[in-house]
């Protein structure tokens, strides 16, 4: 299918390298958008300075272009879009679609972990306040290109989320949708670990009297003991050496071709394969264990 409109994205953190569940959102979000003939973006979100890397953002850039995943356009860097999120901020604020929270971490756990509005009425000043979100459209549930139709946690839905912190650093939700919808981009393809926070950014774009683009969550890989790969549990970064075996175990996990030549082919041509036979209603929604590092993959 051809869309000329198609715009996707890779967002990753420079909190580390790139490791195989990585692999797994880059590669999806990447044959989604070139099946489509579409445009494929990669973003770096740099907004958490204390959870960043140094040197993670230019090692993650070099592993996409190792693994064959060439992006259009310039890279956007969150670091540099600090003035549109003043601006966004500012804009909700001055509707009174947002207010100042002093509400500590300690608190909100005391009352069992969601924000009961507390602040919402008191006209609190910036002074050690983090700003949230006055939730006018509440979003329970949304569709999902690959999972079909998601029930949202109502109590999570309508809650009053955070999206600028006590300590200066803007919310995740808040910058990926005023980027999101800054690139155009018209389907988000990333991983199921990032189902919840759908239904917060779908109801700021609501806020802000924008379109929401399109989602397709990816399943998980897990390790042996059932976990998330993740950095935070110190997931093995990509092999530097010949990625197409790696390629091969990430396609097979998406439920692509997997009896492809691939020893006698160039990474190039394993994609333009892939991409020619992508097919989204193959792809597993389950979380799977990680079947990369094995006997094809050292």
């Amino acid at each position: 299918m051809t869309d000329s409109h198609y715009i996707g994205r890779f967002a990753p953190s420079p909190s580390g390298e790139l490791h195989f569940g990585s692999l797994i959102a880059a590669l999806g979000s990447y044959l989604q958008a070139r099946a489509r003939q579409g445009i494929w973006r990669v973003r770096i979100e740099d907004i958490d300075p204390p959870r960043e890397v140094p040197g993670a953002a230019d090692t993650i850039l070099r592993q996409l272009e190792h693994y064959g995943l060439h992006w259009d356009g310039d890279i956007l860097w969150q670091s540099q879009r600090h003035d549109a999120y003043r601006d966004a901020l500012a804009w909700l604020y001055d509707r009174g679609l947002s207010y100042y929270c002093t509400c500590t971490r300690a608190r909100v756990q005391s009352i069992g972990g969601i924000y009961d509005g507390h602040c919402r009425e008191l006209h609190n000043g910036p002074a050690q306040a983090a700003v949230r979100i006055k939730q006018q459209h509440p979003v329970t549930r949304f569709y999902d290109r690959l999972r079909g139709d998601i029930q949202a946690d109502e109590r999570l839905a309508r809650e009053d989320f955070i999206i600028h912190r006590r300590d200066g650093l803007f919310a995740y939700n808040l910058a990926v949708v005023v980027d999101d919808h800054f690139q155009g981009v018209s389907e988000i393809v990333r991983g199921a670990d990032l189902i919840e926070p759908t239904v917060r950014q779908i109801s700021l774009y609501q806020q802000f009297g924008w379109t929401p683009p399109d989602y397709i969550h990816l399943p998980l890989a897990l390790n042996e003991q059932g976990a998330k790969l993740s950095k935070q549990n110190h997931a093995p970064a990509l092999p530097q050496g010949d990625p197409r075996p790696v390629l091969m175990d990430a396609l097979r996990f998406l439920g692509q071709q997997g009896d492809v030549p691939w020893q006698e082919m160039h990474v190039d041509e394993i994609l333009a394969s892939a991409v020619a036979n992508w097919t989204l209603s193959t792809v597993p929604e389950s979380a799977i264990v990680n079947p990369a590092f094995s006997n094809t993959s050292c």
